[in-house]
């Protein structure tokens, strides 16, 4: 019956979302090779995507269980499910009062509720300012530009990858770079003044600005500074917007209160650092914001239900009223999870968290790699102060001399280390070769990620055990990395 259970378990955790999230290899992994079943692995790959907790599991088989979920979910059912999710996020993170919650199938599709946030602001439609498009989702870049970014919804209604969501207010998108050439972070002011350009162009243009903060790029950075977004704000008033891309979850609820005060929605996904299985996504859209909702785009209908929207928002009752037992566990999941992690005392989380910044950080020495700073050289919250969240994840450099690892090197190499159960973040785009040998070509680099599960575990151990948890952990990877490097073509 267990088994049966568990079964049952792991086939709704891949319902109700767009292709990546079916099993697409013979291990019943997805497309990024995390399973819905938990797994012995060693895994550090909270920067991507995890595979789901044993304890999180046996819970979800008691709540599928409890609630007779199955396949097929009503639009009653799935509206309670969500009523009581928003209630413990609320209270997990200490909400602001009023904070409206939309939810998504994935990361990706929350790109569309920003865009619905501030749309008709303006008569040209919106100007998205967007940051460091390597270190964001792929298809965040078409879902930010109002496009459909899948061959389906997760809806299951087919579309064309690149076509505009009909209804959402006109879209253009800008690109700001977070990094130069050589890896190195810009400054906040840098960014602040590419924003300020744009701002006037999009000002010019009769189009309302909504500009990108990343607090937790696909390499830790945080751009731009709250004092800087403050400054922003006092000139520009509401005549401009801001959405934060805190995808990844390594957010405290200081730093979303913080944000959601200033009028920004806060994008989050349980599925990364949150250790929750991909794929579920959630907006947190402050009051004021939400009190100026437009009615929605005809196209919101090919995407999201009735129930994953507010009920305030305008036009939400012409969205299909059905259920999504998918998103449903999966959101479940990612509760459970987070609610664990927010129950352990500061001081637990911190020694886990430092622990895990040492012992990563002699991971990068071990295996030749430099790491990637999560801040701009010389910038005032650099090293030591740098914000608890983002020392949870550590991008290793791998195209130092003697190596000279390329991003398809890298890509090969975490691949071949999936061979010995060793899951690492995938590769990111952050910086290119200078030299003429490889000139052009992007440096090759890998991500470990630590997640809530795994310091709640770490936590519940005394701190010699987890101290050698940590370092079996990164034996492991340094021998798996080792390996590859033997059975992977030299460049």
């Amino acid at each position: 019956m267990e088994h049966d259970s568990h079964r049952a378990v792991s086939h709704l955790l891949t319902l109700g979302g767009d292709e990546r999230i079916v099993p697409a290899h013979a291990d019943g992994t997805n497309k990024y090779h995390s399973s819905p079943f938990p797994r012995q692995t060693v895994t550090y790959a909270s920067s991507t995507a995890n595979d789901i907790s044993a304890a999180a599991f046996d819970h979800l088989a008691g709540f599928v269980a409890h609630n007779a979920i199955g396949p097929e979910m009503g639009g009653a059912d799935y509206a309670r499910h969500l009523a009581a999710v928003r209630e413990r996020l609320a209270r997990a993170y200490s909400l602001p009062s009023g904070t409206d919650i939309a939810f998504s199938a994935s990361g990706t599709d929350l790109e569309y509720i920003a865009l619905q946030a501030f749309a008709g602001r303006a008569g040209g439609g919106i100007h998205n300012v967007l940051l460091g498009a390597d270190e964001v989702g792929s298809g965040c870049i078409l879902s930010a530009h109002g496009q459909y970014f899948a061959a389906q919804t997760a809806l299951g209604v087919p579309t064309t990858k690149g076509t505009p969501v009909p209804g959402l207010a006109p879209v253009s998108l800008t690109e700001i770079s977070v990094r130069n050439g050589f890896g190195d972070a810009f400054d906040s002011g840098v960014i602040v003044a590419g924003m300020r350009s744009e701002i006037e162009r999009a000002l010019a243009n009769d189009q309302f600005p909504l500009l990108h903060v990343v607090h937790g790029s696909k390499t830790g950075l945080i751009l731009p500074h709250l004092d800087d977004i403050d400054a922003l704000i006092a000139r520009y008033g509401d005549g401009i917007g801001f959405v934060v891309d805190a995808c990844q979850a390594r957010i405290t609820s200081a730093a979303i209160a913080a944000y959601l005060t200033r009028g920004a929605v806060v994008l989050l996904t349980g599925s990364k650092f949150m250790g929750g299985a991909p794929f579920s996504g959630f907006a947190l859209v402050p009051q004021p914001i939400a009190a100026r909702i437009a009615p929605l785009g005809e196209g919101m209908a090919t995407i999201f239900r009735r129930a994953e929207l507010p009920e305030g928002w305008p036009g939400a009752d012409q969205l299909p009223d059905s259920g999504n037992s998918g998103l449903t566990v999966r959101l479940e999941a990612a509760l459970f999870e987070l609610e664990r992690f927010q129950a352990l005392p500061f001081s637990d989380v911190a020694r886990i968290i430092e622990l895990f910044r040492a012992a990563s950080l002699d991971l990068v020495e071990r295996i030749g790699g430099t790491r990637v700073l999560p801040y701009p050289v010389g910038d005032r919250d650099q090293a030591g102060s740098h914000p608890i969240e983002m020392r949870t994840l550590t991008t290793i450099d791998l195209s130092g001399e003697g190596q000279a690892i390329d991003f398809d090197g890298a890509t090969a190499i975490q691949m071949e280390m999936m061979r010995d159960k060793v899951r690492l973040g995938q590769p990111v785009k952050c910086a290119r070769f200078q030299g003429l040998e490889m000139a052009g070509k992007v440096r090759g680099t890998l991500r470990v990620g630590i997640s809530m599960p795994q310091i709640v575990t770490l936590a519940g151990m005394p701190g010699v055990d987890a101290g050698q948890a940590l370092a079996q952990d990164m034996d492991a990877i340094a021998s798996a990395f080792d390996k590859a490097l033997q059975e992977i073509p030299q460049q």
